[in-house]
């Protein structure tokens, strides 16, 4: 069985794998993508051809539109084209009438976009999520000086020229691809035809596409880009940017704002990634020195928030160094985090402490078990079920290896479903069903096994990226693929797995 402590850390931005972001500083402004999305929402608010259907679809991807970062003028046509092709004709030449136009074009565009809501029935209301985005770029654009709106126009024309350019030199390598394979065709039916040679089907890999921007982002983009890589992480790291890219990104983004603290959290969990102990410790310590520098914890807990930050830095601190080993420096900052939480009196903190030092003194062979039923005790007591359950959980997998009976076993886990469904902790919900299905194997019974194992592969977890990934690439599914391995080749069944996407290191899973 794989501890169930292993993924048991705080982390005070992020919640469900949402993070709570805040630029300082950076507002809104007009860009030429941005002028696109507008012309966008102008074409479905005033065309009348597009169906219930199509707009449907069109609202499905609007948010994502107006909150991630910029990009390219084809890839925006092209996901409107797959939703509607109507609308995608029609964006694409008001954006080049307006591009090959005059500045008076884009001036009248701005004009218009106000008459949305005049009326007793506006198109769009002020108050929603697209009314605010216009009246934000309407604000953003009437600020800007007669040499600020000259500068716009000019990036625009040179966002569709650009755009323009790349279709064009793709189109021109297209045929020539196209001419080569017709000639490397024909070659190839003539040696097939004298049976000397067959051509064999490759497939090169796919380049991941350049997302960096050339600008800051604003502060809804760099909230959206954040919170979506880190569900990302905590749910289906395979769905995720690669480290390099990641990183690529977040440097970009703290070129602009170096004291983007919610970027820096991000950037070391990026380096767990790769388990590079020194970026991670880096961007760790810089996460928490930005949060006492804004001052983002005092603000909200007065002069108590300095003390929130150091303790909580200590405590994350004593999680890093227990992930790679170092068991020693471990214990010395979770030794700090303690003295300042003691002193501030946060039981919270001491409880995460606590459990810290369960898993501290278990590496080491000490007997922790009697820490281990005072951490549930307390847990359960100040109303903590998370940390509640994972004591459970540990106490089980000790009582497992020293002998305790199977239904024992399972009424402990019973209570500690409860915990589950009621407060929709689905991450434990996983680790408990892996448990049951590593506690079945252990006293014999594979078809009861067999039968966990499956419910958990079968199961849609509650806690989603989105509509189309799910939580299924964790360490509790590749647990129960390895008990599943094991069950049918103790059948006579072999199974070869030729790809596995689990972030998770199988030298330290225990199938026993």
């Amino acid at each position: 069985m794989a501890s169930v402590h292993e993924s048991l850390y705080f982390n005070p931005m992020m919640t469900n794998g949402v993070v709570h972001a805040n630029v300082f500083g950076i507002k809104d402004w007009v860009t030429p993508y941005k002028i696109s999305v507008l012309v966008l929402l102008s074409e479905m608010t005033g065309s009348t051809e597009v169906t219930v259907v199509d707009k449907r679809r069109l609202n499905k991807q609007i948010l994502p539109l107006l909150q991630g970062p910029d990009m390219s003028l084809s890839k925006l046509i092209k996901i409107v084209n797959d939703c509607c092709p109507n609308v995608a004709s029609c964006l694409q030449i008001r954006i080049k009438l307006m591009a090959e136009g005059e500045l008076k074009d884009m001036e009248q565009f701005f004009d218009e976009l106000s008459d949305s809501f005049s009326g007793t029935e506006p198109d769009v209301h002020k108050t929603s999520v697209v009314g605010l985005f216009l009246r934000h770029m309407i604000l953003a654009y009437n600020k800007l000086s007669f040499s600020q709106v000259y500068k716009l126009y000019t990036s625009l024309q040179n966002y569709f020229q650009c755009d323009k350019a790349k279709a064009t030199s793709k189109t021109e390598s297209e045929v020539a691809d196209m001419e080569l394979t017709n000639t490397e065709d024909e070659e190839e039916q003539e040696l097939s035809d004298d049976g000397e040679m067959e051509k064999e089907d490759l497939e090169g890999p796919i380049g991941e596409e350049e997302l960096a921007c050339s600008g800051p982002l604003s502060q809804k983009q760099a909230e959206y880009f954040l919170s979506h890589q880190a569900s990302l992480l905590k749910n289906d790291e395979s769905k995720a940017l690669s480290p390099v890219l990641l990183q690529k990104e977040l440097n970009n983004l703290l070129k602009f704002n170096p004291d983007f603290a919610e970027a820096h959290y991000l950037s070391y969990l990026n380096s767990l990634r790769v388990q590079d102990v020194f970026s991670s410790t880096h961007s760790l310590l810089h996460y928490f020195d930005r949060l006492i520098l804004t001052g983002a914890e005092s603000k909200s807990n007065g002069d108590e928030g300095y003390g929130r930050s150091l303790r909580y830095a200590a405590l994350n601190l004593a999680a890093l160094h227990c992930r790679f080993g170092h068991y020693h420096q471990a214990e010395l900052a979770l030794q700090e985090a303690i003295r300042i939480a003691q002193e501030s009196s946060d039981h919270v903190c001491l409880q995460h402490c606590l459990s810290w030092l369960y898993i501290l003194k278990s590496r080491k062979g000490e007997d922790s078990s009697v820490l281990l039923e005072h951490s549930v005790k307390k847990a359960v007591h100040f109303g903590l079920p998370y940390l509640a359950s994972l004591g459970i959980q540990s106490l089980v997998q000790q009582r497992a290896f020293a002998g305790k009976t199977a239904d024992k076993l399972m009424d402990a886990l019973k209570d500690s479903d409860l915990l589950h469904w009621k407060h929709s902790l689905s991450e434990l919900i996983d680790i408990s069903t892996a448990q049951k299905t590593a506690i079945w194997r252990l006293y014999g019974q594979s078809a009861m096994a067999l039968q966990q194992a499956q419910m958990l592969l079968s199961m849609n977890s509650l806690d989603s990226v989105n509509v189309s990934v799910q939580q299924n690439n964790t360490e509790s599914f590749a647990v129960v693929l390895c008990h599943l391995a094991e069950l049918h080749a103790e059948q006579g069944k072999v199974i070869c797995i030729s790809r596995c996407d689990f972030p998770v290191d199988y030298k330290k899973v225990s199938v026993n």
